[in-house]
């Protein structure tokens, strides 16, 4: 087997193994902290650390990981992880907001390690930086952790159900812990590491492409979780009356197709449009995607059957943002050089970040005062300002083409 193509099969499995673990840990702690009574105001200040501090560790963690190395960084992340899970297995009486807060911090700091080395690992990979190849690769590695990250949910509902609280979490680490060992011991050393030692003011984008397309990426994320983190669990399970394991299986379903259509992104853009994935491929996709949140609202608010219209508003929002991600996550690859390759993704990936952060905020906070459809509304803001930016993108994208 090719050295390049296994290393890519390690990243992806740590990658998959900590996903898991990401996506159930949300779900334990949105569905148990609700039963606990705190309010959806209450859980969403509950993953403030956790977005927060994915911001700091974007921004950091592209320097770190071109001077220690993205397998070191990797591993860092898994150990942190593993220790965010047992600090959430201590008594009821410990687990005040500021205590949950700084665990989520730790797990933050952990997801967003993880995520950049995995990514920004790929480009290294690909043996003849073929741009088919790597947007295939680069869709793949996103799609199945989304999908993964699907099974994470349903494994946080269930597990909530069959182990209770502190037997899923321990479970959890187990698990990790297992996937921790395999990648250390199959990873080579130094993966990404630069010879020349980069400067932390580098971590700083230059390249205006780079800045648009973060800036796209913070909106993008930020409609998604306006809606998704509190607001439409909280609603699933309070006024539809879903029980834990079946809002666990039906954000998992949702999430598992999503990183499906991720998957088969690439095949879809050339069917459609007969060329490669570009700018202009966002700019179609973001539109598209913008109609979808208002549609939902105003089908709610007409009266019409509430759980069939989130499921199937849901499938269709799922695959369009999909499509959109996933263009997203080849083109900050694809137009990073090599030696900047995990400065760029730790840059953007902060933008993710903060606009992860500003919708969970907005999430329990619109909910609380609008219900569903305030979030709904506020998401297609979010969309709408993602489309704008992707359309300067693209205008700057096609001026730089002229040029050359």
């Amino acid at each position: 087997m090719d050295q390049g193509f296994r290393n890519y099969l390690t990243v992806t499995g740590g990658y998959w193994a900590f996903t898991i673990t990401d996506g159930a840990i949300r779900m334990l702690v949105v569905l148990y902290f609700h039963g606990l009574g705190y309010s959806p105001l209450e859980i969403a200040m509950l993953f403030l650390f956790y977005e927060f501090f994915g911001i700091v560790t974007n921004l950091v963690g592209g320097w770190l990981g071109s001077r220690i190395g993205l397998n070191l960084t990797m591993h860092i992340g898994m150990i942190m992880q593993i220790g965010a899970l047992l600090m959430l297995t201590v008594p009821d009486a410990w687990l005040s907001v500021p205590y949950v807060m700084a665990a989520q911090a730790f797990s933050g700091i952990a997801k967003d390690l993880n995520k950049m080395s995995a990514k920004a690992g790929v480009k290294l990979f690909v043996p003849d930086q073929s741009d088919a190849k790597l947007f295939r690769w680069v869709a793949v590695l996103t799609g199945s952790k989304n999908a993964l990250k699907g099974a994470g949910f349903f494994i946080g509902g269930a597990l909530l159900a069959w182990l209770e609280f502190r037997g899923a979490l321990f479970a959890l680490s187990t698990m990790l812990l297992i996937a921790l060992v395999i990648t250390w011991i199959l990873l080579p050393n130094n993966l990404g590491k630069t010879k020349a030692k980069a400067k932390f003011s580098q971590v700083f984008s230059k390249d205006p492409k780079i800045n648009w397309l973060s800036g796209a990426r913070f909106f993008l994320f930020g409609a998604r979780d306006i809606w998704f983190v509190v607001g439409l669990p909280v609603f699933l399970q309070s006024v539809l009356g879903w029980t834990f394991t079946q809002v666990g299986a039906f954000l998992a379903l949702w999430v598992i197709g999503y990183g499906f259509i991720q998957g088969i992104a690439p095949k879809i853009i050339k069917l459609t449009s007969g060329n490669e994935a570009g700018a202009k491929t966002l700019v179609i996709w973001a539109g598209i995607l913008s109609l979808l949140p208002v549609g939902i609202a105003v089908a709610l608010q007409q009266g019409w059957d509430a759980g069939m219209v989130l499921i199937v508003g849901l499938a269709l929002f799922g695959i369009v943002f999909a499509m959109n991600s996933a263009t997203h996550s080849y083109l900050i690859v694809s137009w990073s050089d090599h030696d900047r390759v995990s400065m760029n993704v730790g840059f953007y990936y902060m933008a993710n970040a903060g606009g992860r952060l500003a919708g969970t905020v907005l999430s329990g906070l619109v909910y609380q005062q609008h219900g569903l459809e305030g979030c709904l509304y506020w998401s297609a803001a979010f969309v709408l300002a993602a489309t704008l930016t992707s359309i300067k993108l693209e205008r700057m994208n096609r001026s730089l083409t002229k040029a050359k």
